[in-house]
């Protein structure tokens, strides 16, 4: 794995903090950016939680890439990225919401971590061909990194995990509990600063 890459994938769960700190520094939130940028989150926060569903906690590693099974079931079968989409979905929810420095700052944040997800993606499709072969060869020239395609994709006689919500939920507790304080802390601003 590259040095950048690496460093990406080990700290990515940190690297939303400063872009986050200055979206509440530079609050200017209005009613409209909050109902629109909290749905764009919530979208991105499904995605994520029905993705963890099926793949389970190996998406929380921040050691080296890597998975013991592959995944073309759930979102997988649309996207192959569908975490990082929700991912980026959220940050650009919670970019709007707080319409700070509107629109450069979100711009600013979506090229990084387009960046940032670029160089980890990258890796993890370079680990997986390795690993899986003809099947993942397959699945990367049917499904789009990124852009969903409109039906899902199987590839006949791959076993596949069934969707678990117990594990997407324990899995995602984290998450949960970050999106929540920022998108709570996001809104308090709004309302001291309007009343």
């Amino acid at each position: 794995m590259s040095d950048i890459a690496q460093k990406f994938f080990s700290y990515r769960s940190y690297t939303p903090i400063p872009f986050i700190l200055i979206m509440l520094f530079y609050n200017n939130s209005n009613i409209w950016s909050l109902i629109i940028g909290f749905f764009i989150a919530l979208a991105g926060e499904a995605i994520r939680f029905w993705g963890v569903g099926y793949a389970g906690s190996e998406t929380r590693t921040t050691g080296n890439v890597g998975g013991s099974q592959l995944i073309v079931s759930g979102p997988f079968s649309y996207v192959r990225n569908p975490l990082y989409l929700g991912n980026i979905l959220i940050y650009s929810g919670i970019g709007i919401m707080s319409f700070a420095l509107f629109p450069f700052l979100q711009i600013i944040a979506l090229v990084f971590f387009i960046i940032q997800y670029h160089f980890i993606v990258k890796e993890e499709e370079a680990y997986l061909k390795n690993t899986f072969g003809n099947n993942y060869q397959i699945f990367l020239e049917n499904v789009p990194r990124f852009f969903p395609r409109f039906t899902p994709f199987r590839i006949q006689n791959l076993p596949q995990p069934s969707f678990n919500s117990q594990a997407a939920m324990k899995s995602e507790r984290r998450t949960f509990q970050a999106l929540i304080l920022v998108i709570a802390t996001i809104i308090l601003i709004w309302f001291l600063r309007r009343f």
